[in-house]
């Protein structure tokens, strides 16, 4: 079963990947602003939110259209986020293929 120690050692080297990836991803920040500036949101590359910051002047807007900035601020942050991590994440599994699957 030669096929099978290759496909050991590959998925060995695929979790190292893994494992120096996901510190690599606690360590990328990505900001992300809304509202011209007023609302700014910092997570990294794990879906960890960092930082959340408001400009004084846009509290004294409309409650409505301050949740709803900064509703969208997060949802974009999130999203930014998601695709960081599964771009990250395919280039070291990329390469993998399980016999039988895909």
């Amino acid at each position: 079963m030669a096929g099978l120690g290759k496909l050991v050692k590959q998925a060995q080297k695929m979790q190292r990947g893994i494992e120096a990836l996901q510190t690599q991803l606690e360590a990328k920040e990505i900001e992300v602003t809304s509202g011209g500036g007023a609302v700014k949101i910092k997570i990294n590359g794990a879906g960890k939110f960092i930082s959340l910051a408001l400009d004084p002047e846009f509290l004294k807007e409309d409650a409505k259209l301050v949740s709803d900035t900064v509703l969208a601020a997060i949802q974009d942050a999130a999203k930014q986020s998601k695709e960081y991590n599964e771009a990250e994440m395919a280039k070291v599994t990329g390469g993998f293929q399980m016999p039988g699957f895909g």
